[in-house]
């Protein structure tokens, strides 16, 4: 019981302290009340040193799709890019990682794959989603793709294993 008053007291302590500020957001033009939700950013740079990809993809798209690379090999943005030694900060165009030239030949591989050989592939069942490879299809959230196995017991899917016969 106790508990369950301090609790109702709480919340309506932060109800009230909050009042003001519900009132100003509401007696405020929508763009201050924007701007007081959001913190002001400085507009991203056009993108530079594309080799595979389109060269005038929009930053904002370049940025989904940098996160679907990071997250597929469950990486970080400097796995790839190079940190400049006077800023500290990430610099994008730099070539010096070695991982950035092997990403750029993943990403042309999976291109080719998907435009040159699953385009082709005529299944009416299959959605596009089906018929397309990305980094995830390999990688699955790691660095390395893990090497597949096959499961013990061979051969093809539709044979089946002989039933053992017991002894006489």
């Amino acid at each position: 019981m106790q508990r369950s008053f301090a609790a109702g007291l709480i919340t309506a302590a932060l109800a009230l302290t909050t009042l003001p500020m519900l009132s100003q957001a509401v007696q405020a033009p929508a763009s201050t009340a924007a701007q007081m939700q959001a913190p002001m950013r400085r507009p991203m740079p056009k993108p530079t040193n594309l080799q595979v990809l389109p060269k005038d993809i929009s930053s904002p798209d370049l940025m989904a799709l940098m996160r679907g690379y990071a997250h597929a090999l469950g990486v970080e943005c400097e796995f790839c890019h190079a940190e400049n030694p006077q800023t500290h900060k990430l610099n994008f165009a730099l070539d010096s990682k070695p991982d950035k030239g092997i990403a750029r030949t993943m990403i042309a591989m999976t291109k080719e794959i998907n435009d040159k050989y699953l385009s082709t592939v005529n299944d009416p069942d299959a959605t596009p989603a089906d018929k397309t490879v990305t980094c995830g299809t390999c990688h699955r959230g790691n660095t390395m793709p893990t090497p597949f196995a096959a499961p013990a017991g061979g051969g093809m899917h539709h044979e089946t294993a002989p039933t053992p016969q017991k002894p006489q």
